[in-house]
């Protein structure tokens, strides 16, 4: 099974390339895309800025691991690869023409491709209008380095702004858009900014999707876990909703005998305009239960049970 974004077919799980070159070296990132792939995945998401927060890093690891990844498995033309920019790599630099089209061909380079699937733009930049933005884009797209664009971190007005421009102008439109979603995050979401995607036909990829791994179940009061995301993890058991929402998906998974974290995936898979949940794994060990999203289908009693947990207070 794929889903369509746009013109790329990808898998019903995105897989975060964060954690390469940060909590994955080299040698567990490639175990990991390896086990994903071997499983028919075929949808990798970066961005240039990964992991530019690791002491002595600039940057760019991520696609550097990617890149050497394609290149050993020859894989390039079986992966939806996805990056981003304007996130602050090298340094804040923003989304002016001259800045998106040095970051698409640092991109390239260091993912040793001739093409990047999916581009997004990673943090939206106020400075630069829309028309400039999307006409730079373009440019990209009718080059052949670009197949398809996408937004991150935007406004529903600059989002809408964006889309009606493509529209007006017939040049390359959004056709994906990465938000913060997920069974603990529902008004970084829904709303204005669904409304605007679903008016559009816009794909969300969620990410932060397992809520930096407290929806996997594993960060509860007095569990101790090692992980470099332990403590924003943990923050989420200490509300109400939090422990709503554990509760609702300890009954789900315990009736399907499978994990929290493809619960809350399957959750998520199934909201509207969604089209893809992005989540990461540091180990091969962590896949299966994010893989299981593909053979676990909710009834609607269970999926309102988890919304019901899940509403914003």
């Amino acid at each position: 099974m794929t889903i369509g974004i746009g013109s790329l077919e990808v898998h019903p799980l995105a897989l975060g390339g964060n954690v390469f070159g940060w909590t994955a070296d080299e040698k567990e990132s490639f175990a990991v895309l390896d086990a994903y792939a071997d499983a028919g995945g075929n949808f990798v998401d970066t961005a240039d800025i990964y992991s530019a927060w690791v002491p002595g890093h600039r940057g760019g690891e991520s696609e550097t691991i990617i890149g050497a990844w394609l290149a050993a498995r020859g894989h390039r033309d079986d992966v939806v690869v996805a990056t981003k920019v304007g996130g602050g790599h090298p340094e804040p630099r923003g989304l002016s023409a001259a800045a998106i089209r040095t970051g698409a061909e640092e991109s390239l380079r260091r993912l040793r491709t001739d093409r990047i699937d999916l581009y997004y733009t990673h943090f939206d930049d106020l400075s630069v209008p829309v028309e400039e933005i999307i006409t730079t884009l373009d440019g990209l797209v009718k080059e052949g380095k670009v197949r398809e664009i996408g937004a991150s971190n935007i406004s529903a007005e600059r989002l809408a702004a964006s889309l009606e421009f493509s529209d007006a102008s017939g040049l390359a439109k959004y056709v994906a858009l990465q938000v913060q979603y997920n069974l603990v995050s529902r008004e970084t979401y829904e709303g204005a900014l669904a409304e605007v995607a679903a008016r559009h036909g816009v794909a969300a990829v969620p990410y932060f999707a397992l809520a930096q791994g407290f929806l996997t179940g594993k960060y509860r009061p007095g569990a101790h876990v090692d992980s470099a995301r332990a403590g924003r993890a943990a923050a989420y058991g200490d509300t109400p909703r939090g422990r709503a929402v554990l509760a609702a998906l300890d009954q789900v998974a315990a009736a399907h005998d499978t994990e929290p974290a493809t619960v809350a995936l399957a959750w998520l898979a199934a909201r509207p305009t969604v089209a893809t949940p992005l989540a990461s794994a540091r180990t091969t060990d962590q896949l299966p239960a994010l893989l299981a999203l593909t053979e676990l289908h909710l009834t609607e009693d269970e999926l309102a049970l988890l919304t019901a947990a899940s509403e914003p207070s």
